[in-house]
């Protein structure tokens, strides 16, 4: 029996067409259907805003950039004339007509920054990095100014928020009538460049801009000037042709060569020269403390590297010295540190004179007698030119100094090696190393000035050094000398001048006179042993050498009086000894040596050979006091018995005690000294008389 119910009449009846299948929803196909659409409205958007912005050229948006660039600088921005920012396709478009940026209340000039046009065309996928980079720059009759207050703290392009504005990279510009002041009373600099821009005459896209200034640098005149110049093939990668010149402090400075872009130095290639009196004057720009030189010329390459300006290829003289190598200049915790590897094949010895404190000039026009100088009516010749503390606190520096050979007719002098370090105004000498006269010099000196007192610390030593060369050029014949000296100085001294810093030492001077042979007419005269003297003169044998056993030359210093401690040298005639000393306060000399014979002789004076005077000027003082009163002597035995009992006042018994040399090569006090049979000698005096003597 057939149902009769509607619907199972339509399932059974034969023409009713099938049931469509029900459709369900894919979620992945909606979700991606949905982003596709939210993708296309914002392009849509995007394009929309474009579209707007590049037909009305942005002019819409002049009153919320001024209010919005107010705001956020904490400035006045005002635009007085047309105004437009777009998207030209990718990169931001930027004009604005009289555009001006206020500066802050304190600053004596009312605006930053002013131009009758700014045309600018900005890198938009850099900037959304970070990178503030600018294609195309035309600026046209704009007014800068960059001003520091006299504290030093604030200056007049950091905004609110104390967010300093920062120069974009530029890769071309066109800069006509603009001027840039700047002031920074800290640094007593002060200047006003004006830049005028040459364009080219045909069509293309060449342009020079030129510009040149004046003012003023830490009291001196300043004048600059130079151009750049933007070529067609900087459009397909070529690069910026610069030069800048600059006349300061009686220096000349040159810079020539090609730039990334308009404002680009990373990867410059430039060439830098300098020439000038003085090199200290150019430096002294910048804060750093060098030494006085005599007239130097000096050509680099210059670049920069992330945060460090490299000088390389540096090459050139100064006095009559030559001078090479690199120096990199960097800012690591924002404190410059110059870093530096130098060298000289030749220095001429007038050139090392400012390195101690001496002005070249007069060294190089007067000679030695320029070291020369009288206070209190006594000649100094130690240096007295003061540590420059102040300069030294504002930078760091570690330099390598190395020079081949030294030109002086005094000393054979060799392969310099010099670190120099500065941290935090702890200045080091290490090392200070150099060869002399076969020998060899080390030393380590450090000056701290970190504290109010500046303090020197002294340690140099000298190795073996053949006697003949060291004093070839003194007198001593090197064919009849083959002894050796070798000595060590250690000492500490307050003082901001070599001369006060030695004025105030404390410690120990010892020159160390191993066995050899030595010759010099000045020995015989110094033992003033006039029998030996005038024979050997008579036989022509004034030049036969002086047997040394031993020697040792040394001074207890103490707040800057040096006393004998002990001078004592054991020959195979004489023992030769010297009482007193001298004084770095005042370089006054004070000594008497005196030889006493092994073997009994006539006519041998047996008196100190007074060593007087001053450093500058030391006297030497042969006919004695005791000399006199032993010939005193001798005229009155002549008188009372005979001629011949006169002779008897200048008879040597030839009764000198050999010395101990362990002790005497091993430097040390006169306390410890010995004869050969271990008894303690009593000829060299104590260190109190000697002290007494010697101030």
């Amino acid at each position: 029996m057939a149902d009769g119910t509607p619907s199972a009449t339509l399932r059974s009846s034969p023409d009713a067409p099938p049931e469509a299948p029900r459709r369900t929803r894919d979620p992945a196909s909606t979700a991606l259907a949905s982003t596709i659409a939210l993708v296309a409205t914002v392009i849509g958007l995007i394009f929309l805003a474009w579209l707007i912005l590049y037909v009305t050229k942005g002019r819409f948006l002049k009153h919320p950039f001024e209010r919005i660039a107010s705001q956020y600088s904490e400035r006045k921005v005002s635009v007085a004339g047309d105004f437009q920012f777009y998207f030209d396709f990718i990169d931001a478009k930027f004009l604005a007509e009289g555009m001006r940026v206020s500066n802050p209340d304190w600053a004596k000039s009312p605006d930053l920054f002013t131009a009758k046009l700014i045309d600018t065309r900005i890198e938009t996928i850099p900037l959304i990095f970070g990178r503030r980079r600018v294609e195309w720059l035309n600026l046209v009759d704009g007014d800068v100014d960059l001003e520091w207050d006299a504290t030093g703290k604030r200056n007049t392009w950091t905004f609110a928020g104390d967010e300093p504005f920062q120069m974009p990279l530029i890769s071309r510009a066109v800069v006509d009538g603009t001027v840039i002041h700047y002031r920074q009373p800290a640094m007593q600099l002060f200047a006003d460049v004006k830049f005028d821009t040459i364009k080219a005459k045909d069509s293309r896209f060449a342009t020079r801009i030129g510009f040149d200034g004046s003012g003023s640098f830490r009291g001196n005149s300043l004048k600059l000037w130079g151009s750049q110049s933007t070529p067609n093939e900087l459009l397909a990668g070529g690069r910026n042709q610069f030069d800048f010149h600059a006349a300061v402090a009686r220096s000349r400075i040159d810079v020539a060569g090609t730039l990334p872009g308009a404002t680009i130095i990373e990867g410059a290639d430039l060439r830098v020269g300098v020439r000038g009196q003085n090199i200290r004057n150019l430096f002294d720009l910048a804060g750093i403390a060098v030494p006085d030189t005599r007239s130097y010329r000096l050509t680099s390459h210059f670049t920069k590297d992330g945060g460090a300006y490299k000088f390389t290829r540096i090459a050139g003289v100064y006095g009559n010295s030559d001078l090479g190598g690199s120096m990199t200049v960097t800012f690591p915790d924002n404190r410059l540190l110059l870093e530096a590897d130098l060298a000289s094949k030749v220095v001429d010895m007038v050139d090392i004179g400012p390195f101690i404190g001496y002005n070249p000039n007069a060294l190089a026009t007067q000679g030695a007698v320029a070291a020369v100088k009288q206070t209190g009516g006594s000649p100094r010749i130690l240096p007295d030119a003061p540590l420059r503390i102040e300069a030294i606190k504002a930078f760091d520096a570690k330099i390598n100094y190395k020079v081949a050979d030294v030109r002086q007719k005094f000393v054979p002098i060799s392969n310099i090696v010099l670190g120099f370090g500065l941290d935090h105004s702890l200045m080091t000498l290490k090392p200070l190393n150099f060869d002399v006269a076969g020998g060899h010099l080390d030393s380590d000196i450090s000056i701290d000035a970190r504290q109010p007192a500046v303090v020197t610390d002294y340690d140099i030593r000298l190795s073996p050094t053949p006697l003949g060369t060291l004093l070839s050029r003194f007198g001593v014949a090197s064919s009849g000398t083959n002894g050796t000296i070798k000595a060590r100085v250690q000492m500490k001294g307050t003082g901001d001048t070599v001369r006060e810093s030695l004025a105030t030492s404390n410690g120990r001077i010892a020159v160390v006179l191993p066995r050899g042979t030595f010759w010099t007419s000045y020995t015989q005269l110094s033992e003033f042993d006039i029998g030996v003297f005038v024979q050997k003169m008579f036989q022509k044998k004034l030049k036969e050498p002086v047997q040394v056993n031993c020697g040792l030359i040394a001074f207890t210093v103490r707040d800057g009086v040096a006393a004998a401690d002990p001078i004592l040298i054991d020959t195979t005639k004489n023992v030769m000894t010297a009482k007193g000393g001298f004084s770095f306060k005042d370089e006054s000399l004070d000594m008497g040596f005196r030889a006493d014979g092994k073997k009994f002789s006539l006519f041998s004076g047996q008196s100190p050979v007074g060593i007087n005077g001053y450093f500058a000027a030391p006297g030497i003082n042969i006919i004695s006091p005791q000399l006199l009163t032993r010939a005193g002597a001798g005229i009155g035995l002549g008188l009372v018995a005979s001629p011949l009992a006169a002779v008897l006042a200048f008879v040597d018994t030839g009764n000198a005690k050999a010395a101990a040399c362990g002790p005497v090569l091993a430097g040390a006090t006169a306390a410890q000294q010995r004869t050969v049979k271990g008894e303690a000698r009593k000829d060299t005096g104590t260190r109190a008389e000697n002290r007494e003597r010697a101030k």
